[in-house]
C-alpha cells in the first residue's frame, strides 16, 4: 500500500508546485518508485504546465464530475504518472471526492502526491483528507509563518497534524525567520531548507520539473535529501554512526526523524 503525501501552503508564489512536481519526479527516477502526481488545486491548476503537459484532454475535473475514471486520466511525464487539471472546466465538481477516488489505486502506487490548492476552503480540505501525510511549504517571512499556522491549525483539527515545513526561497537569512525560530513558533520540524535560486523561470519555460532541468543546484540537491528520507530502504547506520563526529544541520537531523518515523509506520508506510 502505498503513501500519500499532501503538499500545502495557504499562500501563494511559495514554489508549492515546483516542490511537488520535483519531489515526484525525484522519487521516480533516483529511487524508481512509482509515483502518481495529482493536482489538487482545482480553482488555479498549473501542474501540468511544471510537468509537460500543455492541452490535457482528461483531468482531474473529470474524474471528480463523474465523466472518467481515476485511471482514464493519467499522464506519464518524466517517469512520473501525473493527473493535471483543466484550467478552463464549466462543471461543478465535488473536492471531496478525491479521497474516495485514490483509495482504490494506493495499492498501485509506492508514493501519490498532491500539489495542493493555497484557497483556504473545500479545495486544500480535499488534500488535506486524502493524504496520510502533510508537508506544508512556507517561506521565511511572517506574513507566510501566519498562513503556515492557519494550516497548521486546520490539518490539527482534522486529525491530519503537519508532519514537516519546507522552507522555500532564502534569499537574506540575516533578515528572515530562522529555522529555530520558525520550529519555536510552529512546532513543526523544519525538513529541508532551499535557497532561492534564478532556474524556477526556465525549467517553467521548459516545461520541466526544476530537479531536472539542474540536476546540481541547490534546490535540487534539497530535494534530493528529502526523498532519501522518504525513501525507507536507504539505509540508517551511516548517518547516526557519524552524527557526533561533526555539525549536522537541523534540517537533516530532522530528517532522519521523519525517517525513522516511516520506519515505525507512524505514517502508515511499510518498507518495500
Amino acid at each position: 500500500m502505498g503513501v500519500s503525501i499532501g503538499i500545502i501552503a495557504i499562500k501563494g508564489g511559495v514554489g508549492k508546485t515546483t516542490i511537488s512536481a520535483s519531489l515526484a519526479s525525484e522519487l521516480a527516477r533516483t529511487h524508481d518508485k512509482k509515483v502518481l502526481l495529482i493536482d489538487g488545486n482545482y480553482s488555479a491548476p498549473n501542474l501540468g504546465l511544471h510537468m509537460g503537459i500543455v492541452t490535457p484532454d482528461k483531468t482531474i475535473h473529470h474524474v471528480l464530475s463523474g465523466k472518467v475514471r481515476l485511471k482514464s486520466a493519467v499522464h506519464e511525464c518524466y517517469g512520473v504518472d501525473v493527473i493535471p487539471g483543466s484550467y478552463f472546466f464549466p462543471n461543478d465538481i465535488n473536492p471531496l471526492k478525491l479521497k474516495d477516488k485514490i483509495s482504490g489505486i494506493k495499492q498501485d502506487y509506492d508514493f501519490i502526491i498532491i500539489d495542493g490548492s493555497p484557497s483556504l476552503n473545500e479545495e486544500i480540505l480535499s488534500t488535506m483528507l486524502a493524504s496520510d501525510v502533510l508537508f506544508v511549504v512556507s517561506t521565511p517571512d511572517y506574513p507566510t509563518l501566519s498562513c503556515s499556522l492557519r494550516a497548521a491549525r486546520l490539518a490539527k483539527q482534522r486529525g491530519k497534524p503537519i508532519a514537516g515545513i519546507i522552507l522555500n526561497k532564502i534569499r537574506d537569512p540575516s533578515y528572515e525567520l530562522s529555522l529555530h525560530a520558525i520550529e519555536e513558533v510552529t512546532g513543526i520540524p523544519v525538513i529541508a531548507k532551499i535557497p532561492d535560486e534564478k532556474i524556477h523561470t526556465k525549467a517553467l519555460f521548459y516545461r520541466t520539473p526544476t530537479s531536472i532541468y539542474k540536476e546540481n543546484s541547490k534546490f535540487s540537491h534539497e530535494i534530493r535529501e528529502l526523498t532519501n528520507a522518504l525513501n525507507v530502504a536507504k539505509s540508517r547506520k551511516r548517518f547516526w554512526s557519524s552524527f557526533f563526529s561533526f555539525a549536522v544541520p537541523r534540517e537533516a537531523i530532522n530528517r532522519e526523524l521523519l525517517k525513522e518515523q516511516f520506519y515505525t509506520e507512524q505514517f502508515f508506510f511499510k518498507e518495500r
